[in-house]
């Protein structure tokens, strides 16, 4: 065979071989959709059967039904609904005078009195946006084997205070008597609320905002308790007495000199402690100030050296049984894990080691706590409002319960198991 006749006997043999498969993949194409009409057609066989003898299914084709007769409530889901703390009930209670509760939740949108990065007036709504995924109906955690929600107490949204944000000194009046306002109303069911406070009042955890909320919250509790201890998880001391450069008696009010403040007035005893202390000072003249202010001091390197055991037994000693308030600003975490705070400082403690410390403080006389100095614009993931409000979760638990939770009760284990 010459050149140019086995050149065309392989160009004949390609072709071929291009027909032939080609052919194939149509018949098997052609197969396959018939298999997939059959298959349609039982499945619409076998759906029309079924909607022919059940009732429950036309129910459901039927278009006429309202909403209520079709699916039930109108149930909000995580991610939907309107922005409460984790969908409690949500009122404007400084305008509804008659609203009655145990434990409210209250924003304090203020952060005009930050020494670094403002944004913390956005930490109300962070922290709600954080709790969305909690509900009353999955309150359960074995870590404190409760529900607060389940206690029979009444917990709700009361809002935001509507603090000015161009007049601080006209601010921290509002939050006074926004707070004292809420303090001052009758508990809803007397009878139920649990916790070591014996008191006719209720219980507030406040969302901020920059910690210098703190201060006209302590002055509002000081007209029903007195000098209260507080519990100061932070990454710094905030009892500065002067912040460099200011010159009016207004510009003393920051978010570094509020505790300096509150001593000078008389609301604060001298057996508060600080937990997480870790950020840098002018010098130990620092710390001989922080110690004349009332606290005593747990750095961020103690819980390496003492261990969580011994912090929660060193502040139960400290604060005894008096009055505390408990005041937790998120940068006492790492801000590798918390990142969306004001003033960060490397080296701070995880978020399960605070919570732990938390448990351990249950039954101790609280009057109230706040979550401060989250700011979102520094966030990523919302994973320091997630955290924060786990951490509000925390507090009501906290407010709950007559004692720390042991491992046992947590797990549910009997005494004859491990």
């Amino acid at each position: 065979m010459n050149h140019d006749h086995r050149t065309m006997f392989k160009h004949s043999t390609s072709l071929s071989i291009t027909i032939f498969g080609g052919l194939l993949l149509l018949f098997a194409l052609t197969v396959k959709a018939k298999a997939h009409d059959h298959d349609y057609s039982s499945k619409a066989q076998v759906n029309f059967n079924l909607d022919s003898e059940s009732e429950e299914l036309n129910k459901f084709q039927d278009s006429s039904t309202t909403w209520l007769e079709k699916y039930g409530s109108q149930i909000d889901q995580p991610f939907s609904g309107p922005l409460s703390f984790s969908h409690i009930p949500y009122t404007r209670c400084l305008e509804n005078e008659e609203t009655k509760f145990d434990i409210a939740i209250l924003g304090m949108p203020f952060d005009t009195a930050v020494t670094y990065r403002p944004g913390a007036r956005f930490g109300p709504y962070a922290i709600r946006s954080g709790s969305r995924r909690q509900r009353e109906t999955r309150g359960y955690t074995m870590s404190w084997a409760k529900d607060p929600y389940a206690e029979g107490v009444e917990i709700i949204d009361c809002g935001d205070v509507p603090v000015n944000p161009f007049d601080n000194a006209l601010a921290i009046d509002q939050m006074e008597v926004a707070y004292s306002t809420l303090l001052n109303r009758p508990l809803a069911t007397p009878e139920k609320a649990k916790g070591r406070l014996s008191t006719t009042h209720p219980r507030i955890i406040s969302l901020g905002g920059d910690h210098t909320i703190v201060l006209p919250i302590l002055r509002a509790l000081n007209k029903l308790h007195g000098p209260v201890s507080v519990i100061h998880f932070d990454a710094h001391l905030d009892t500065w007495r002067d912040y460099p450069g200011g010159i009016t008696n207004q510009s003393r009010v920051t978010h570094g000199t509020f505790f300096a403040i509150a001593q000078d007035e008389g609301l604060i005893s001298d057996t508060s402690i600080h937990a997480g202390i870790r950020c840098k000072l002018g010098g130990e003249e620092d710390l001989r100030n922080d110690e004349s202010v009332g606290f005593q001091l747990i750095s961020g390197d103690d819980i390496d050296d003492l261990g969580i055991p011994e912090i929660i037994r060193l502040i139960r000693k400290r604060i005894g049984d008096s009055p505390v308030y408990l005041s937790l600003d998120i940068d006492v975490i790492d801000p590798g894990l918390a990142p969306a705070t004001g003033t960060p400082e490397a080296g701070g403690w995880t978020t399960r080691e605070v919570k732990r410390i938390l448990r351990g403080l249950a039954g101790l006389n609280f009057v109230g706590a706040d979550i401060v100095e989250v700011a979102p614009a520094y966030d990523n993931a919302e994973v320091t409002g997630i955290a924060a409000a786990d951490l509000v979760h925390d507090f009501l638990s906290m407010f709950l319960s007559d004692h720390p939770p042991t491992r046992r009760e947590a797990r549910g284990i009997q005494k004859d198991e491990l």
